[in-house]
């Protein structure tokens, strides 16, 4: 199974496109999950929902989907991983009713989490209920140059069936930045390396460009070879796709699939497109 997605579910450019032109912003999940079967859950990253938006969500999306939360920016970025217990165990009682169609939850660390603090992240860890997937995203220089940081962190993260995410930002940084939206892109995505490791059974791939009006095929053709290969291995990838302002995402991953030659729901006219399919014949 390939799990296809952008990084919202929700997003006014996307009227008269993916959702139809009067969509409500209560009913985008529910178009959304008609045209892709996962999403990057990452509202979760910066405020926690309530009860009820939980269950709403959760009450949106047909049994196949499959969201993909972030862990709060408190563990990973106040607490350091540290003293988290209750805190932890408090944030996954909110998520239960919609753990069975969580995929994964990912863990996205700061710049300044080093090799240095990896026991922290073992101790994280250890505290995980392992009846659910998780993702790790790293951005310290030091996790990419292929040392014994790196193969320290790819041996904890193997050894816990954890998946270490791999974010593409090559085609992003490969354009001048000469919008506001190109210019906020640069500034708040990393410019890493990109290692392309399954680590845990359900790799993830976030990939990131400017628009679709400049290259990004050639960055994304070893992605082709790369999902393909997971798959053959009985791996169940997850690839969410981001442009600047992600009004063209959904048409970014439609074209992955396209490319990719895999039968996936989103390469069927979206929500919008038939609407005004249908109002073009009168």
């Amino acid at each position: 199974m390939l799990y296809i997605g952008c990084p919202q579910w929700s997003s006014n450019a996307w009227k008269g496109n993916l959702f139809s032109s009067q969509c409500k912003n209560a009913d985008m999940l529910s178009q959304y999950a008609q045209h892709f079967n996962s999403v990057e859950g990452n509202t979760s990253f910066y405020a926690d929902p309530s009860p009820s938006t939980v269950l709403r969500w959760a009450n949106s999306v047909p049994d196949d989907f499959k969201f993909t939360f972030k862990f709060n920016r408190r563990f990973s970025h106040e607490l350091h991983l540290t003293n988290v217990q209750t805190e932890l165990a408090d944030w996954l009682n909110l998520f239960t009713p919609i753990l069975e169609k969580t995929g994964q939850i990912m863990l996205q660390l700061p710049k300044a989490f080093g090799p240095g603090d990896l026991p922290k992240l073992a101790q994280f860890i250890s505290l995980l209920p392992k009846e659910v997937n998780y993702g790790v995203e790293v951005r310290h220089t030091a996790f990419f140059q292929k040392g014994e940081a790196e193969i320290a962190l790819n041996q904890l993260l193997m050894a816990n069936n954890i998946n270490r995410i791999s974010m593409d930002t090559r085609a992003l940084f490969a354009v001048k930045p000469t919008t506001e939206a190109l210019i906020d892109a640069q500034q708040k995505k990393p410019h890493l390396p990109v290692h392309a490791i399954a680590t845990g059974s359900q790799p993830m791939a976030r990939f990131v460009i400017a628009n679709l009006q400049n290259d990004y095929k050639s960055f994304y053709k070893p992605w082709l070879s790369k999902v393909k290969q997971w798959l053959d291995e009985g791996k169940t990838p997850y690839v969410f796709f981001h442009t600047a302002d992600n009004r063209e995402a959904p048409l970014l991953a439609r074209q992955f699939c396209k490319d990719l030659g895999y039968n996936h729901k989103a390469l069927n006219p979206f929500t919008g497109e038939k609407e005004a399919h249908q109002q073009a014949l009168f």
